[in-house]
């Protein structure tokens, strides 16, 4: 897949200077248009527009929130990162993954809306070209998408994500394989 380049400093003054793309994307506004995955009363799952890494996603709260910890009673966040989970799930069906990378990224002065980056490094991937290199424009580039093949990315993350959580990765797992020894052996037998 074929990178491009991209300017750093005009996206900068944009995003300091501009208003909340996440709210003007939700307000219809068409140069703040993203490829909306989900959206429901409370969330929104949306295509990046300047990916580093196929199929990558935000995951933001509907309401202007900006403190990713202060902005959210425990039962918000619980709800946003169930809905990360399911959105890291649904790409890990669509695309190529070797891992998923979450973020949670923006600034008071710039990007304040709250949203999580939901990105799959591909397989094969040299270790030095991994983790934040594979996600900063600087070390990665911007990936060019065609509008085909973020429709047709798009169409395959909304079909996972209608379709019931699936946990087929997790069925030759025990509750136990996941808990410290200690805490498996005080539960005593069953």
């Amino acid at each position: 897949m074929k990178r491009v380049g991209f300017d750093e400093q005009a996206y900068t003054r944009r995003s300091r200077t501009g208003p909340c793309f996440v709210c003007r994307m939700l307000a219809g506004d068409p140069e703040f248009r993203h490829e909306i995955i989900l959206r429901d009363e409370h969330h929104v799952v949306f295509l990046d527009r300047y990916p580093t890494l196929l199929g990558k996603l935000l995951v933001a709260p509907v309401e202007h929130r900006q403190d990713v910890i202060a902005d959210f009673t425990e039962q918000d966040s619980a709800g946003l990162w169930r809905l990360v989970h399911r959105a890291g799930a649904a790409l890990q069906q669509v695309v190529p993954t070797e891992r998923i990378y979450v973020q949670s990224l923006g600034s008071n002065s710039g990007n304040s809306h709250v949203h999580i980056h939901v990105a799959a490094l591909p397989p094969g991937v040299p270790y030095e070209e991994q983790q934040t290199a594979a996600l900063q424009w600087q070390s990665a580039g911007l990936l060019e998408v065609s509008a085909a093949q973020t429709r047709r990315i798009a169409g395959q993350l909304r079909a996972e994500l209608s379709a019931p959580i699936h946990r087929a990765h997790l069925a030759d797992r025990t509750t136990s394989d996941h808990l410290p020894e200690q805490q498996s052996q005080k539960e005593g037998p069953a």
